[in-house]
């Protein structure tokens, strides 16, 4: 245990789907708490200030354009890294969402709708927890999956998506059970975060505050920091006891 156990120094993280919103979050507090940092998006362009921020906390960082659908860019990101920063000891599968933006019924959802859904979302942290858990040093790390509020309970449509994050929690489980002792690994599911692909895909009335709409107790819409602080927390010694576990970060909804 280190001196302030929320620290991450001298430790190395990937973050996938870095370029914007959660992951950008996600990335700038790993930093934060010491952390070098390989940020991973598919379009490079969107990484290049986030990096520069992070050179700018001291802090190395490297920018890698990855298609998380493709397992062959997952390990080159893998290699990557570690050729560049070190021997990771985080990693962090964010990149995620709606494919096309457009939250559809089940009923009415076609055969290659649903598959774009399921490989955005599940096959991309199945194949990352697998990548990960190859290039981890014999000291291990943790692995931190991006689920979802929709996890929970059913969805009016948006039906795969929800299924997808459902998934995702089922899969962090399994994991953390198969890599134990060497690897922690754990989820974060955020509640409503008003990012770009959120209001794209939600469309809620203009001039209305959608926490109100939505009921949130506490009274506010979620933050991307709200979300990375959780992650650094489940990637950080504070947390040497906590495995197969998903983090509701939802404002109480």
């Amino acid at each position: 245990m280190t001196q302030d156990p929320f620290r991450l120094d001298k430790q190395i993280a990937i973050v996938t789907g870095a370029g914007k919103g959660i992951g950008r979050a996600i990335a700038l507090c790993l930093a934060k708490a010491g952390a070098d940092v390989a940020i991973a998006s598919r379009t490079l362009s969107d990484l290049q200030s986030l990096a520069e921020e992070i050179e700018q906390m001291g802090k190395r960082a490297l920018a890698v354009r990855t298609d998380v659908t493709r397992r062959e860019d997952l390990e080159n990101l893998a290699r990557v890294a570690t050729d560049s920063l070190g021997t990771p000891s985080i990693w962090v599968n964010n990149a995620g969402g709606l494919p096309d933006a457009i939250p559809r019924y089940l009923t009415r959802t076609p055969d290659d709708r649903f598959d774009a859904q399921m490989d955005l979302n599940l096959r991309s942290v199945f194949i990352g927890c697998q990548i990960a858990a190859s290039c981890f040093g014999d000291e291990g790390g943790a692995i931190v999956n991006l689920s979802s509020r929709a996890a929970k309970g059913p969805q009016v449509k948006n039906g795969p998506y929800g299924a997808s994050k459902a998934a995702v929690n089922s899969l962090t489980e399994s994991f953390a059970v198969e890599l134990a002792p060497r690897i922690r690994v754990n989820a974060v599911a955020p509640g409503p975060i008003p990012t770009e692909n959120f209001l794209e895909s939600t469309n809620f009335p203009q001039g209305q505050p959608i926490e109100k709409l939505i009921g949130i107790p506490l009274q506010r819409l979620g933050t991307p920091e709200d979300v990375g602080y959780a992650t650094v927390f489940l990637a950080s010694p504070a947390s040497a006891w906590i495995t197969g576990q998903c983090l509701y970060v939802t404002g109480g909804m």
